[in-house]
């Protein structure tokens, strides 16, 4: 995510801890092994598209959704506990856009 959507550690950490955090891994052992490390970031990155879709990582699952029209989610608020990383002033949260 920091090289595809250009964010900082913190904010991809904060946002995999948000969208993922709270999942029974365990019941699902394989799961996380099954999907393309993209599926989980545009996961926590963007929004379902207006056909409830969203991208997979995979070329042809992907190639008809316009990624330059899917919204962005809203960062985790400030100060929340899933920014478990302090961002690079050494603050943790986002700063510069709270």
């Amino acid at each position: 995510m920091t090289e595809r959507f250009g964010i900082s550690r913190a904010e991809a950490v904060a946002r995999i801890n948000e969208r993922y955090g709270e999942m029974e891994v365990s019941a699902y052992p394989d799961l996380m092994c099954h999907e393309l490390p993209e599926f989980w970031a545009y996961g926590a990155y963007y929004r379902p598209d207006g056909e409830g879709r969203l991208p997979t990582g995979d070329v042809d699952d992907d190639a008809g959704i316009d990624f330059t029209r899917l919204s962005i989610r809203p960062l985790p608020p400030t100060g929340s506990s899933v920014w478990t990383l302090k961002d690079e002033g050494g603050e943790p949260g986002r700063t510069d856009e709270s």
